[in-house]
């Protein structure tokens, strides 16, 4: 049986494409998780869908 010592190719980083290291794993470097942090709070990661209509107060029983 044949051992698989071909090393395997190491996921990319979803911010910058570079390969991704263990320590910030998916991301390659701290930097580029709080870049992805920062995405997610400014609302960069919404998903669309149909307006939120504002209810009125006066429809309310």
């Amino acid at each position: 049986m044949p051992s698989d010592t071909t090393p395997k190719p190491r996921p990319r980083c979803p911010v910058c494409g570079r390969a991704s290291e263990p320590a910030h794993r998916p991301f390659c470097s701290d930097r580029c998780k709080q870049v992805d942090l920062g995405r997610w709070l400014n609302g960069g990661y919404a998903i669309p869908g149909r307006p939120v209509e504002d209810e009125d107060p006066e429809d309310q029983p």
